[in-house]
Parts: C-alpha cells; structure tokens; sequence
C-alpha cells in the first residue's frame, strides 16, 4: 500500500507539474526567444510525462492487486466462516451470504484503491497550493482556505449516505436470498401450482430493495452535484483572480497559463476528495455486515473427549426436555435397526438438532449420550468418526456422481455400485454412460426428487457410521423402491456379526417392517414400542402409518 500510494502521488504530481512546466517554458523559452531554453524545458516537460505515465501505470496497478487481494481475503473469510466445522449460526440465506461474498467484499477491497487515490489528491492539492503560493500569496491562500471548506461542506450528507447505504445493501441480499431459494425451489412450486405466490413474495421483496436503492441514488447524487457545483464555483473564482492579477502586470503569462492550468487539473482532486465520505460509507457499510456476519456464533460445540476405540456405538437419550421434547426417553440396542414414528416435525427437528450437536447449552434437561459420552462433549472428530445424521433435506455438489457418493474416494467401484444396488439407484448410473464419473450440476439440479434422495441416501450408507439417523429417506420414491431400499439398509447395516446402529424417522410400513424394534413418539415423548405388527394395533400408531 506505501508503495501504491507513493506511486499514485507522484503521479498526481506529474499532472499537477505539466501546467507549471508549460508556464516556464512559454516564460524562459518562447517569452526571451531562447532555442537552449525552448530545449531544456522542453526535455523537462518530456520527462514530467514520461513521469506521469510510469506511476499511473504501476500505482494503479499496484492499487488494483491490493484491492484483489483484500477482495479474495474477505470471500475466504466468509466461506470459512460458513464451512468451517463448527458451522455458523447465521440464518441467511444463501443468497444473502452470496451478495456479502461479493458485492460487499468487492466494496470494501476498493477502499483501498480509493484511499490511495485520495492521498494522491491531497498530496497535489498541498503542492499546487504551494505552487501558487510561490507565484501569488492571494491566490495560494485561497487554495489552501478554500478547498478544506467545500470539502467540509459536502462530507454533511455522507452520515445520511452511510445509513442508507447499508439499507440499500440489506435489502439487496435479501432480494438475492429470495431470488436463489425461488429457483432451487422452482421445480416444487410448479409442482404444487405455487409459482404466482413465490413470484408475488419476491416481486414485494424487489420493490423494498428499488425504493432503498432509489434513496441511495438520490444522496449520492445530492452529494455528487454539491461536490461538482461547489468545486466549480471556487476553482473559477480562483480563475477570475488570477487573470485579474494578470491584468494588473503583478504576474506573467506564463505564470496565469500555470495558474489556469493548476486550476483546471485541480477540479479532479478535489472532486476526488469530496467522493471519499461516500465511498468510505459504503466501505463501512459492507464492513458492518461483513463483522456481523462473522460475529455469529458457532453451530456446534466443540469438546475434548474420545470415545474408547473399538468400542461398540451406543447412543441414548435419557429424559431429554427441551425443544419440542418433554422427557424423551430412549437407548439403542447393538447392532439394532430402529425406527421412530413421530407425530410432530418439531419433534423430529428436535431429535436432529441434539443429535447432530446443533441444539446444545443451557436450556437441556437430561443427557443425550454417545458412546457413553455427552455429545457436547465429544470432540468434532469423534463425533463426525461415530455417527452421522442424514437430515431430510440435503445438497448434492458440482462435480462427479463418484465425489457425491464417496468424496474420500474410500470405495472401490464394486463396492460402490453395491452400495447405489442397494438404494434402488443404478438407473443413475445408466443415465450416462460415464456411469459414476458422469457430471454433476450444482445441487443435482438435473436430477429428480426422487434420485436425489436415494443419491445422499448411498452416501450416507457409503461413509459406513457406526451409529447412523435418517430422516424420512424415502419419501420421493415409490412405494416398491421402498420395499427395495428397506431391504437394501438392512441387508448393508445389519447382518448376523454387525454392532452398527441405524435410526430411522419414518412412516413408512416398508421401512418399519424391517426394523427390529419401532417406537411410538407423541407430544415429544416414547408413549410405546414393539414391532410393526404389534404396534398396528394401536389407533394412534395406525393413524401415522397408515393414511
């Protein structure tokens, strides 16, 4: 950055030099008929250009590398934030976390371009300003006074610029966020005929973003017109007395054509530094959101204990209320495929929530334990080593089918294949004949529903945990897939030797009649459990599994 600013003011310096050389040479060379003279200014006014080109070049260039920098740093930031283990509790959407990752990086990088260039500025408004005063005291001292003036005079509006500022950007990402659910989603808004409503949601959304962006406009544009109005207005008074003092004989023409010439150069810098209250606005308000965003807390906590190796998974949850559970009670049984039939999503949010470490702190009666150890407790590796809770909603990612289904590439290709068998998906993998090197798009967007989940449905079998919870797996599917993937789950987790775990959310009489044990979940709490066929005769069971 030294270097960069250095570069730019002498930069700055050679442009303000050029009117002053040409003063000199019309004053020694043309003025007294000089031919030496006429050379030696002239090879001076030469080098002041040849000055003037080399420092914009590499300064700018300079100004724009850091800004790059600082602009990839800040995405970095972001993006780690987000992806980094322990997660973040932020609650914006994707989109609004988009637009934080490059409008406002993109803002705040530039601040340093534009610092650079200001100091620039002022370092050529001091100079020009001792330039004149050399030539004419009156003149000098009405730089000096007056430029400080007009700038003061329109950094007034840019505490109104930083507010709106701000706004205008917060309601641009949420337009965003909008705007990027709307078309993930647009496959199943046309399927429930929703598509006017989400349209109508985001169309009010835009309107708020118009109206705040509108508003911004309009100060920038006070702001702007004060700027070029007042910097003309002085810089022609200076103008009107120089070429008085002209008339007067109190100074040459040379001088008047450096004076006019300063004069004129002089309407850039100042406009320069009347922008930066704006720009530093919106560099700060990109800035506050950009630190907001990083302040959120953590998804997960973190601990330091480790399960014994070896050990067989356990996982139990012993009068658990919070959330939407009250005295949530249950154990697993080694090598058990257990599946829990829930009356109320905010249940089974709950359940993920604990189980996955997301709802964790004060707030939690009784113990949710894996391994014999409060999961809080647990360190992310040992959590991550001893299960994984598939929710019901999940991401496929840009690249292979292989690198959705195995990303540690721990699987060989029979293994793999065995595995998609198993979930009823090999018509995936004969969709292309690359098979499971065939291209995935961003969110699998070229996929069905359907061959989505049975895609993060082998993924989830593919990592192998030792203790395993899904959430509704098969909900996109037929019911005869279903019969399939029931079999395909038990026949992968739980053979006559395996200690593995599985948990399953579901109503689905496919599932549960492969399960060892089904237990009755109702206002937050085990109310029964047995087998599928034992629980059938139970109303309220009947009721969730049978509609």
């Amino acid at each position: 950055m030294a270097r960069s600013f250095g570069l730019l003011a002498a930069w700055q310096l050679s442009e303000a030099m050029v009117p002053v050389v040409v003063g000199l040479v019309i004053d020694h060379a043309v003025a007294g008929n000089s031919v030496t003279s006429f050379a030696l200014w002239g090879s001076v006014l030469v080098g002041v250009f040849a000055s003037l080109m080399f420092t914009y070049r590499w300064g700018a260039a300079n100004a724009y590398r850091i800004d790059q920098r600082e602009d990839h740093r800040l995405r970095c930031e972001i993006a780690h934030h987000v992806l980094r283990p322990l997660g973040a509790r932020t609650g914006t959407l994707s989109g609004g976390t988009l637009s934080l990752a490059t409008v406002d990086t993109s803002s705040v990088g530039g601040l340093a371009q534009s610092m650079g260039n200001t100091f620039a500025s002022a370092v050529a408004v001091l100079v020009s300003a001792a330039v004149l005063l050399r030539i004419d005291i009156a003149i000098g001292l009405a730089v000096l006074l007056g430029v400080p003036l007009v700038l003061g005079i329109t950094q007034l509006v840019t505490p109104v610029l930083s507010r709106r500022d701000r706004d205008q950007r917060t309601e641009v990402a949420r337009s965003s966020g909008t705007a990027a659910d709307l078309v993930r989603g647009l496959r199943v808004l046309k399927g429930i005929g929703a598509e006017d409503e989400a349209a109508a949601r985001y169309r009010a959304q835009s309107q708020v973003a118009r109206a705040a962006s509108i508003r911004l406009a309009g100060s920038h544009g006070v702001m702007e017109s004060v700027t070029i109005g007042l910097s003309g207005l002085f810089l022609a008074g200076v103008t009107l007395l120089a070429g008085k003092r002209a008339l007067e004989g109190t100074i040459t023409i040379g001088q008047l054509v450096a004076i006019v010439g300063l004069t004129q150069f002089l309407a850039v810098p100042v406009q320069a530094l009347g922008r930066i209250g704006a720009n530093i606005a919106a560099a700060y308000a990109s800035a506050s959101r950009i630190v907001d965003f990083l302040h959120t807390p953590p998804l997960l906590a973190d601990g330091f204990a480790e399960p014994p190796l070896g050990s067989a998974p356990a996982l139990s949850l012993s009068d658990v209320t919070t959330g939407a559970l009250n005295g949530f009670t249950l154990a697993s049984r080694p090598g058990e495929l257990l599946c829990l039939v829930v009356d109320d999503p905010a249940v089974t949010r709950t359940l993920m929530g604990l189980l996955t470490g997301e709802i964790h702190g004060d707030g939690i009666t009784g113990e949710v334990l894996l391994d014999g150890a409060a999961i809080s407790d647990l360190s992310l590796r040992a959590r991550a080593q001893r299960r994984l809770v598939n929710p019901h909603h999940t991401e496929l990612l840009e690249g292979t089918l292989r690198s959705n289904l195995d990303p540690d590439s721990r699987h060989s290709d029979t293994e793999l294949v065995d595995i998609v068998s198993a979930v009823s998906a090999q018509d995936i993998i004969d969709l292309d004949e690359k098979g499971l090197d065939q291209r995935v798009t961003p969110s699998g967007a070229t996929y069905s529903g359907g061959q989505r989940q049975r895609i993060t449905l082998a993924r989830a079998l593919a990592a192998d945990p030792p203790a395993l919870l899904l959430d509704n797996p098969t909900t996109a599917v037929d019911a005869v897939t279903e019969q399939h993937i029931a079999r395909g789950i038990s026949a992968l987790r739980h053979d006559a030797v395996s200690t593995r775990i599985t948990w399953i959310i579901t109503t689905s009489p496919a599932l549960l009649t492969q399960a060892e044990r089904v237990v009755l979940v109702a206002g937050g709490r085990v109310v029964a459990e047995g087998t599928h066929q034992e629980l059938l005769g139970q109303p309220a069971y009947q009721e969730l599994v049978l509609r």
